[in-house]
């Protein structure tokens, strides 16, 4: 994509408001009302490295002190380790004071169990690890590892079952194929959809999360835009090890980062501004790990960069914005296994 027509896609980028910063917002029809950055606890599992269960700890009470009410988790995040975290985080903490989000249907690597009976097993086990009665927000997670038919005809009623009997209050999707979710949200027609969330689409390095953005939001779906810095594309440390990016991306996101570094920038710092101040979204998912972590997105969504600098990141960028990754079934990984 060249330069002209990223700015033209995105003209955000060039009025550049003074300050967004943090701000509650609906959920889509759902009546949850979300901060408009999420705290993603992948970190509390040590999904990122190490993790100090107390500064993990003391993240979530800072976020809570400035603001932050939406909390993301699932049993998949160290092997359930992020749940128990933030249940120890949140004990004590008045129930209606935050919005708590999980999963079903992911437990591993290749770990996946999408059947009716696993979904209210998982919900059961999750409540007990984050020590709460209900949580607010269910999500079938990563549908593209599930045939579209279990989704439809199993998780999702089962979901909903679930939703009706007061567990949770509104439910969604998750994954990262935008054509899987659009489909899913398409085609559920015996049970309402409130919130869906996918990863990497709605940054600095890849938008396509625009193209299907009013096709969601105009049925009064909430958008969940989750990993605004890429996971950890978008950071001058850059991505672990693990991450499926291309070569080509990775090299691409270094120059930028460089590029951020010689202007005495961070382009994590813009990058978590240019996703959150994308419109409609309802909440920008980042993970957090520390206290620090927090009071820096916070800081960094607060302040437009210099344009100077944006625009040179974007302009490094556009050669390979949108060049993603697979993932699921056509991602050619190895067979899943059934969760235990």
């Amino acid at each position: 994509m060249s330069l002209a027509n990223v700015y033209q896609q995105y003209p955000f980028a060039l009025d550049r408001p003074a300050s967004t910063g943090l701000s509650q917002r609906p959920l889509g029809g759902s009546g949850l009302v979300v901060s408009s950055l999420g705290f993603g606890c992948s970190p509390l599992g040590g999904v990122f490295g190490r993790i100090d269960e107390k500064e993990g700890i003391r993240a979530v009470r800072t976020a809570l002190d400035l603001g932050i009410t939406f909390f993301d988790v699932a049993p998949f995040y160290g092997d359930t380790r992020a749940e128990t975290v933030l249940g120890r985080a949140l004990a004590g903490v008045p129930r209606e004071s935050y919005v708590l989000a999980t999963k079903v249907g992911r437990y591993g690597e290749h770990a996946f169990d999408f059947s009716a009976a696993r979904t209210r097993r998982s919900v059961e086990e999750s409540l007990g690890r984050l020590g709460v009665d209900h949580v607010d927000l269910l999500y079938c997670h990563d549908i593209e590892f599930a045939s579209m038919s279990e989704v439809l005809d199993e998780t999702l009623p089962a979901l909903d079952a679930l939703r009706r009997a007061g567990a949770c209050r509104a439910i969604g999707v998750t994954g990262l194929p935008l054509a899987t979710l659009s489909a899913a949200v398409e085609r559920s027609v015996r049970v309402r959809i409130d919130a869906v969330l996918t990863y990497c689409h709605g940054c600095l390095s890849d938008s396509t999360i625009d193209g299907m953005a009013s096709s969601i939001t105009d049925r009064g779906i909430g958008l969940i835009n989750a990993s605004p810095l890429a996971m950890g594309l978008l950071t001058h440390a850059g991505p672990p090890p693990w991450h499926p990016a291309p070569e080509a991306l990775r090299e691409t996101c270094a120059r930028a980062a460089d590029h951020c570094l010689m202007g005495g920038a961070d382009l994590a710092a813009i990058a978590m501004w240019f996703a959150h101040a994308r419109p409609g979204v309802s909440s920008t998912i980042s993970g957090m790990a520390t206290a620090a972590d927090v009071r820096r997105n916070i800081a960094a969504i607060s302040t437009a960069p210099r344009s100077e600098l944006l625009h040179g990141v974007m302009e490094i960028l556009a050669p390979v914005l949108g060049l993603g990754w697979q993932s699921g079934r056509v991602a050619e990984a190895p067979q899943p296994m059934i969760a235990p």
